[in-house]
């Protein structure tokens, strides 16, 4: 008769009993491994899972400049507040702006670069043409941004664009750090600083 895996066993739910009682539910009750206390000569010691695996996230707050929604130029719901946290760069475009379509491969190099650092994103306005969307994605080769489609001018009224090319570069605390047109070099230096910041 094998009574060193039923003692095992017992001294385990012994441990257990009292973390999964009483408290306040935030407890993780150690976890026991029925063979390693059957082929263990020794005390049987359950095995903690560390606090940051089962410690649930805590959700960013939502900053002002981040609450707003739209739909992506493939159709697809976009709510700002995903970004929640860290540093964005919102691009305010036009399909027909050619100093847009000049600042395009540095908004695509940037977005490469600081990828899941800084989220860059494009916001398309004054134009109901889709299609006229998708030609200046496709040519400034920017698919790599996201890009909203603004039509009716929501978020431009939200952010007080009157022109474009227009940038607004929030920090990871939601606060606007700089707003306006800004150059292929200084949007450069305005990137670097809202990921060290």
């Amino acid at each position: 008769m094998r009574v060193r895996p039923v003692v095992a066993v017992l001294l385990a739910a012994l441990v257990l009993l009292p973390a999964g009682c009483g408290g306040s539910g935030h407890a993780t009750a150690p976890k026991f491994d029925a063979k390693a206390a059957a082929a263990s000569d020794g005390p049987v010691v359950p095995v903690t899972a560390s606090a940051s695996a089962t410690a649930p996230a805590v959700p960013a707050v939502v900053p002002d400049t981040l609450k707003f929604t739209g739909t992506t130029l493939d159709g697809q719901p976009f709510d700002a507040a995903k970004f929640a946290g860290r540093p964005v760069v919102l691009w305010f475009w036009a399909p027909w702006c050619a100093v847009c379509l000049g600042q395009a491969s540095t908004v695509g190099d940037l977005a490469k670069q600081y990828n899941g650092k800084v989220a860059m994103v494009g916001i398309a306005g004054l134009d109901q043409s889709t299609k006229a969307m998708n030609e200046f994605i496709a040519e400034g080769e920017v698919g790599n941004v996201t890009h909203v489609k603004d039509s009716a001018g929501a978020i431009w009224r939200k952010f007080g664009v009157t022109q474009q090319s227009f940038f607004v570069m929030i920090d990871r605390k939601g606060k606007i750090q700089l707003n306006g047109y800004q150059d292929t070099v200084t949007l450069g230096q305005w990137v670097a600083y809202l990921d060290q910041h």
